[in-house]
């Protein structure tokens, strides 16, 4: 097992309620290491964190240790079976779970609800 893995492995059975279930997979190819970590459906919301600064924060530890040992490290986190994540309402911003920087939220967003020019200027009282 390589540092990088090693550290994510450390990092996270240390936040989450299910370390049996930590597996991490280090895959290496010409873009640099790609680590994908499966874990208990009840801990991703430890490992993502709010507003998703834990796996930021996890993000960047592993960057530090890639460049230490001259590769490219990022991490994917696969959304574990029987997760209850929310389809995203139209309008929402942030990022898939596929994507860096994955932001996980308890509920979806409602979209605003959209006003013609008219019913925005009377709102505004200009009149």
């Amino acid at each position: 097992m390589e540092k990088d893995q090693e550290l994510l492995e450390y990092v996270v059975k240390a936040i989450v309620d299910h370390p049996e279930a930590v597996k991490i997979a280090r895959i290496i190819d010409e873009r640099g290491v790609l680590l994908t970590l499966d874990i208990h459906a009840e801990d991703m919301g430890k490992v993502i964190g709010k507003m998703g600064n834990t796996a930021k924060a996890i993000r960047t530890i592993l960057r530090v240790v890639g460049i230490k040992n001259g590769a490219r490290v990022n991490l994917k986190i696969n959304e574990p079976e029987g997760s209850t994540r929310p389809v995203r309402a139209a309008g929402d911003e942030g990022v898939t779970s596929a994507e860096p920087g994955y932001v996980h939220t308890r509920e979806a967003k409602q979209a605003p609800a959209l006003k013609s020019v008219d019913e925005a200027m009377a709102d505004l009282n200009l009149g």
